[in-house]
C-alpha cells in the first residue's frame, strides 16, 4: 500500500498543473446592431434614461460575475469595417478593402485572431455572421472553421418568425422555444465535433438585432411598453409615439438576444466546460435607423456594451477604462499564451481584467478614437465616402468631417422632387433616400416631418450638412447636442484634442491624412453590383436595391 502510494503522489500532485496548464476556451457573443443597451447599465449609472426599459437579465448576470466596461467603442460604426478592425486588432483604416462595406476585400496578409487560435491547437467555428463579404467569414476563415447554422437561422430574423408562428397557431413561449432550439443545436454540434478537447474559440454572431423587425414586436412579444419610455428619450430622440414604438420594438430584439447569451452559457455549464471558457459579449455599434446612432460618431453610435468573464479574471468590477475593440483581439491571443502580432494597433485588456480595481485602472485608456468612411457605396451620387474621425474622453466628443460639405448620412434623394418617395417606400428600403441611415418607422416619420414647424429642425440635425468641427463638452452636455468648436471659451480645448487626434491618426498611417484622402475617396466599384442577397442592381442615383 505504502509502494503504491509513492507511485500514485506524482500523478496526484501534477493533475492540477495540469488542468492549469491548459489553454481557456473563448466564446464570443456579438450581436449586430447592439449598443450600450442593457438593463446592467440602468444600474450601474443611474435611473432615469432609455436603458431603464431595456430587459437584459442574462447580460446582467455573467457581467456581474465577470467585468463591465462602461466606456467600449467600436472603432467603426459601420459592421464591415468594425468586423475587419476587431479581427484584426487594428484601427480600421489600415486593413484596406477591409475598411469599407461594399466593396469589402479582406488582404489574407493581416493576421486574424480566429486563425491565428486555429494555428495554435484551437478548434474554431461560427454560427451566422462574422463579417462579409470577401472576408475571415467566407475566405479564409469560413474555409478553415466550419458555420455551425445547419440546424437553422430563423433566430436572424426573430420577431418575423415568431410572429408567423404565432400567426399560425403556435402559442408565443413555444414559438420562441423553436428558435432558440435552433441556436441550442449548432453550439451544442459545435462542442461535439471538438473530438480531442482541444481549446476551443467559437463566434455566435446573430443578426436579429439588425433591422428590419416587426412592428408592434417589442410590446406583443415582451411586454416591452412604448410608454414606458415617454419622457425617458435622450434629446436627440423625438420622444413621440413613433419613435418611442420603434425603440420599443428595437429593446425587443435585444431581449431575445440576451436569451440566446443564456441559452450558450446553459450549454457551457452542461458540457463541463463553463469554469474554463473567457466569455466576451458585446456588439458592433449602435442602433440602427436612430438618430445619433449607427453610422455616426457620436456615443450612441459608437458605444457598446462589453464585458469579460472568465478563467483569469477579477470579477465583480465595474471599469471606466476606455476601450476599443480592437483591443480583444490582442486580449483573445494573450488569454491563449500567444504572441501579439507588432502590426497590431489594439492594446491588450488582460492588465486591466487581471487587477482588483473597479473605475480607472489603467491611467493610460482615457480616451479612444473612432472613425468612419464608406457606408453604403452609392449613398452618394458620385460614390463618395463621409470621412470622420473623432477623439472620445470622459469629458468631450470632438470630430473632424474631412468633407463638410457633402450630405452626412447620404444624399436626400427624391426629396425635392415633384413626386417625392412615399412614407412607404422609405419605410421599407434604405436606398429610397439618405441611405446611410437605416430604414425604418423612425426615418420615415423624420423624413415626413422635414418641413413641419416643430420637428423639422430635428431632420435637419440629423441629415443636415454639418461643419468640419464638432466639439461637445460631456459633463454639461452628456447627449452631444451643443456644438461648441466655434466657442472661444473652448479654443485651447479644440486645439489639444485636435492636436491628440491627428498625432494618432499620423502615427497609425490613416490613408485619410495621405495624398487628400486619395485611397478612401476611390470608388471601391463602379456599374452593376450585387446586394447581400445576390440580386444585381444599379449603384448610383435613386437605388432599387433591397434594403441592406
Amino acid at each position: 500500500m505504502k509502494r503504491l502510494l509513492t507511485l500514485l503522489l506524482p500523478i496526484l500532485f501534477a493533475l492540477p498543473a495540469a488542468a492549469a496548464d491548459k489553454k481557456p476556451n473563448i466564446l464570443f457573443l456579438f450581436a449586430d446592431d447592439w449598443g450600450r443597451y442593457a438593463s446592467i447599465y440602468a444600474e450601474v449609472n443611474g435611473p432615469g434614461g432609455i436603458n431603464d426599459v431595456v430587459r437584459t437579465p442574462n447580460f446582467d448576470k455573467i457581467a456581474k460575475k465577470g467585468v463591465l466596461f462602461r466606456h467600449a467603442h467600436v472603432n467603426a460604426p459601420s459592421c464591415t469595417p468594425c468586423r475587419s478592425s476587431l479581427l484584426s486588432g487594428q484601427y480600421f483604416w489600415r486593413t484596406g478593402r477591409g475598411s469599407i462595406l461594399r466593396g469589402a476585400v479582406w488582404d489574407e496578409k493581416i493576421p486574424a485572431y480566429p486563425l491565428l487560435l486555429k494555428d495554435a491547437g484551437y478548434h474554431i467555428g461560427k454560427s451566422y455572421k462574422v463579417w462579409g463579404p470577401g472576408s475571415p467569414a467566407d475566405a479564409p476563415y469560413g474555409q478553415q472553421a466550419h458555420a455551425y447554422q445547419s440546424a437553422g437561422s430563423r433566430f436572424n430574423q426573430f420577431s418575423q418568425n415568431v410572429t408567423k408562428l404565432v400567426a399560425n397557431g403556435t402559442p408565443l413561449e413555444a414559438a420562441k422555444e423553436e428558435l432558440y432550439a435552433e441556436i441550442r443545436t449548432n453550439f451544442r454540434t459545435f462542442l461535439a465535433d471538438n473530438k480531442d478537447d482541444k481549446p476551443f474559440c467559437y463566434w455566435f454572431g446573430p443578426t436579429n438585432v439588425h433591422r428590419s423587425w416587426t412592428q408592434g414586436s417589442g410590446k406583443k412579444l415582451w411586454n416591452i411598453n412604448p410608454d414606458d419610455l415617454k419622457g425617458k428619450m435622450p434629446p436627440y430622440l423625438p420622444d413621440v409615439p413613433e419613435v418611442r414604438e420603434d425603440l420599443a420594438d428595437y429593446f425587443g430584439e435585444i431581449a431575445a438576444w440576451d436569451h440566446a447569451i443564456g441559452v450558450h452559457i446553459a450549454e457551457l455549464e452542461k458540457a463541463g466546460v463553463l469554469d474554463n471558457t473567457i466569455i466576451a459579449i458585446s456588439g458592433d455599434h449602435g442602433a440602427p435607423g436612430f438618430p445619433h446612432g449607427k453610422c455616426n460618431l457620436y456615443g450612441f453610435g459608437t458605444g457598446v456594451s462589453l464585458s469579460l468573464t472568465g478563467p483569469g479574471i477579477q470579477g465583480g468590477r465595474v471599469v471606466d477604462d476606455f476601450v476599443c475593440l480592437p483591443d480583444l483581439c490582442p486580449t483573445f491571443l494573450e488569454a491563449a499564451s500567444l504572441p501579439i502580432p507588432d502590426v497590431m494597433t489594439g492594446r491588450s485588456l488582460w492588465p486591466v481584467l487581471k487587477s482588483e480595481k473597479s473605475g480607472l485602472v489603467d491611467p493610460t485608456r482615457t480616451w479612444v478614437v473612432t472613425g468612419r468612411e464608406r457606408h453604403v457605396e452609392n449613398a452618394r451620387a458620385d460614390f463618395t465616402p463621409y470621412p470622420q474621425r473623432a477623439l472620445h474622453t470622459a469629458d468631450h466628443l470632438f470630430i473632424i468631417n474631412f468633407r463638410p460639405d457633402r450630405w452626412p448620412l447620404g444624399d436626400p434623394y427624391g426629396l425635392d422632387s415633384s413626386s417625392p418617395p412615399t412614407p412607404e417606400e422609405i419605410n421599407a428600403n434604405t436606398r429610397t433616400t439618405h441611405p446611410d441611415d437605416d430604414a425604418g418607422p423612425t426615418k420615415t416619420w423624420l423624413v415626413g416631418m422635414r418641413n413641419d414647424t416643430q420637428w423639422g429642425p430635428a431632420y435637419q440635425a440629423v441629415y443636415g450638412k454639418r461643419p468640419k468641427y464638432e466639439l461637445y463638452d460631456l459633463k454639461k452636455d452628456p447627449h452631444e447636442t451643443q456644438n461648441l468648436a466655434d466657442d472661444p471659451a473652448y479654443a485651447t480645448i479644440k486645439a489639444d484634442l485636435e492636436k491628440r487626434l491627428l498625432a494618432e491618426l499620423t502615427r497609425t498611417g490613416d490613408p485619410r491624412l495621405i495624398d487628400d484622402g486619395k485611397f478612401f475617396e476611390s470608388p471601391p466599384m463602379v456599374g452593376p453590383i450585387d446586394d447581400a442577397e445576390g440580386n444585381p442592381r444599379k449603384a448610383k442615383g435613386k437605388g432599387k436595391g433591397k434594403k441592406k
